[in-house]
């Protein structure tokens, strides 16, 4: 039989606030339950999966009979960035945080930066994405400079108009800020943001983004699985987030209904192993801009894609949807990452209905879970595996 894992991670698709939130300034934050109430939220198929019979969750109704295996994880690493809760899903745990940068980049790294590229670098504050185009947008055109930015995760960002910098050369840019990004500067992600238009009300990033990370610190599922000659797909940005590290085929998309149409047409190949995906459009068109309509629409849509996916499903076929932090789109504090508990959803022919996992500490339990399913020894993971729990 051949055995395929579909896991998809709804970037930052939180379910409520951790135990320690209060110390990432997150208190009280809580995706799923700001968007459940919401009219455009229709998700009567992750019901059916058992999202509202999970630990913890008091958003929506819970099912009786629930077609899949449940859990909440608790995150173990010491961050809510995209890159440390993608890492910690393929079983490796941060135990320190990368660094952030709330006051800019030191003085002298972004002189060599300017040196290195010949242009003029603005701003180098953290900045929301779409903000920054319209506060610096204009002087970048007239100036031909770069705007660089940060946030309150740890990631360089570097801005410019597509028709003064071609995307090609802003992604080299972007390497030799990853080049020089290393050490005690050495975070997470440097991210091209292209854009286009010519007026502060006119500009818009396009999708032509690009993510350099940092190589993980060790091997993680990926590596184990790839090692073991299990096919490892990547769709969207999961190649990125792990610098290609044990990616076997990638599969660049634009967005969640790209990525979706993706996964889609993934079920109908065959390989053995693991599709891995990211659909990113929850975090960075929703979850960052705080637009709950937007995100309670965003979660119908793949609401409806479960319903087309689900019956589709081979004999070896098991379905897992996650997250990788939050992104509370109704928290008005800050713009950030919420410090938040996420989904685990498993189903398929082979999982037992309706078993309850609790409160899992580490999100290594997915690597785990997908390592023993697939054979694969994942001794050198961190997490636990819950498959003997969900087995049919």
């Amino acid at each position: 039989m051949e055995k395929r894992v579909f896991l998809i991670v709804l970037d930052s698709f939180g379910i409520g606030a951790e135990p320690d939130a209060a110390a990432f300034g997150d208190e009280g934050t809580n995706t799923l339950g700001a968007i459940a109430k919401h009219p455009n939220f229709n998700c009567p198929n992750l019901q059916k999966m058992g999202m509202f019979n999970i630990d913890g969750v008091t958003a929506g109704e819970k099912t009786a009979a629930p077609i899949g295996s449940f859990a909440r994880l608790q995150e173990q690493s010491m961050g809510k960035d995209t890159t440390i809760g993608h890492w910690e899903i393929a079983g490796v745990v941060s135990p320190k945080p990368l660094p952030t940068f709330p006051n800019g980049f030191p003085d002298e790294l972004i002189h060599e930066f300017e040196e290195k590229t010949g242009h003029k670098v603005l701003c180098n504050k953290p900045y929301s994405g779409t903000q920054v185009l319209k506060d610096y947008g204009e002087q970048a055109m007239k100036e031909n400079a770069l705007i660089v930015y940060t946030s309150a995760d740890s990631v360089f960002q570097v801005a410019a108009n597509e028709e003064l910098v071609p995307v090609h050369e802003l992604y080299r840019y972007c390497e030799i800020a990853r080049e020089m990004l290393k050490g005690e500067y050495g975070v997470g992600r440097v991210i091209a943001r292209p854009f286009l238009g010519h007026t502060a009300d006119t500009f818009y990033r396009t999708t032509n983004r690009h993510d350099l990370s940092l190589k993980p610190p060790r091997a993680t599922m990926l590596d184990l699985l790839k090692d073991a000659g299990r096919d490892v797909i990547a769709v969207g940005k999961i190649f990125d987030i792990f610098d290609g590290e044990g990616v076997t085929e990638k599969i660049k998309t634009t967005g969640n209904t790209n990525g979706i149409a993706f996964t889609k047409a993934l079920q109908t190949r065959d390989f053995e192993g693991l599709a891995f995906v990211n659909l990113v459009d929850f975090d960075m068109l929703y979850g960052h801009r705080r637009d709950v309509a937007g995100y309670a629409a965003a979660a119908t849509e793949f609401d409806k894609f479960v319903a087309d996916f689900i019956p589709g499903m081979r004999e070896g076929d098991l379905l897992m949807v996650t997250a990788d932090h939050g992104c509370d789109p109704s928290y008005t504090k800050t713009t950030d990452h919420t410090r938040e508990y996420v989904p685990y959803l498993i189903c398929g022919k082979g999982v037992k209905p309706g078993v309850d996992l609790g409160t899992r500490l580490c999100f290594g339990t997915i690597a785990q879970t997908i390592c023993e399913y697939l054979d694969v020894d994942a001794s050198s993971l961190d997490g636990k595996s819950v498959w003997n729990e969900i087995k049919a």
